[in-house]
């Protein structure tokens, strides 16, 4: 038997996963108290009808019963019984975000502001996510884009590196992406601006990347900056970092950043890595 536990933080879109897992025949159960799951694992393991794959949430919302659910995982671990622990994350901008969006108060903020709530959330479930199976950052992901995360690990199988990148675009005239964690300034880049046919055109279509990719300059760069992240990215993993934002800059943000990121972009996913790509300013 597959037994699925979803949880992390609060607005991080645990409600739009276990409904994922529902669609792919899971039989999903939401905030369950973590000091029930010996006994609902044992349940399902013992139906008289055929129940294969479990999941189900357990987050904060169980407030006192939360803190059973490491006695209750050793308890699953004595009996046999396998689970994977998959946690959901954002960005605190985002949370925050979220919740002024839904006009809805944080489960931990009756006293305090959003980021009070967030900020203690996350001291409580610092051990959880150190114990996780799989960790998505949804920060920048619409539902489309985290359905295809979930569908990759419990339905296709496929194995990914417990880190979730961010490969930005953007334009210096707008400003640096403040939660950039790497930054590259492509603007020595030949500029596809000043060439009347490709003006009105961005970085997504193809005759913008053969002109920027055309230069002896731009392939060596490219080749230099894949071989860096190729050394990068296991050592962020190593230590541990769950989201990465690699933020890639030009001028205005439509020609020459927009080709790189997607060159990024493409040689992260051969490798694995769960990658979103986004151009902030390319419609500007």
């Amino acid at each position: 038997m597959e037994f699925v536990i979803l949880t992390g933080l609060s607005g991080a879109g645990k409600s739009q996963a276990i409904k994922v897992l529902e669609d792919i025949n899971y039989y999903c159960m939401d905030n369950m108290p973590p000091a029930l799951l010996p006994n609902f694992a044992e349940l399902c393991k013992g139906s008289s009808k055929e129940v294969n794959k479990v999941a189900v949430v357990a987050d904060i919302r169980g407030g006192f019963f939360f803190k059973e659910l490491f006695n209750s995982l050793e308890i699953l671990k004595n009996k046999g019984i396998k689970y994977r622990i998959l946690y959901l994350d954002a960005s605190d901008d985002e949370l925050v975000k979220r919740y002024k969006e839904l006009r809805r108060p944080h489960p931990l903020s009756t006293t305090g502001t959003i980021i009070d709530g967030i900020q203690e959330e996350r001291i409580l479930l610092k051990e959880v996510k150190q114990k996780s199976d799989y960790i998505i950052d949804t920060s920048n992901m619409k539902l489309g884009r985290l359905k295809e995360e979930i569908l990759s690990i419990f339905l296709i199988g496929k194995i990914s590196h417990n880190l979730s990148v961010t490969v930005m675009s953007f334009g210096y005239k707008y400003g640096i992406p403040q939660d950039s964690d790497l930054v590259f300034d492509v603007r020595f880049l030949p500029n596809p601006y000043y060439i009347e046919e490709l003006k009105y055109y961005t970085g997504n279509d193809i005759k913008v990347q053969e002109y920027v990719m055309g230069f002896e300059t731009s392939v060596i760069f490219v080749e230099k900056l894949l071989d860096m992240l190729e050394f990068l990215m296991p050592l962020y993993v190593k230590e541990g970092k769950s989201n990465l934002v690699i933020s890639i800059g030009c001028t205005g943000g439509k020609h020459r950043s927009v080709t790189i990121s997607n060159k990024i972009s493409e040689f992260l996913k051969e490798k694995n890595y769960r990658v979103l790509v986004t151009h902030r300013d390319s419609m500007k």
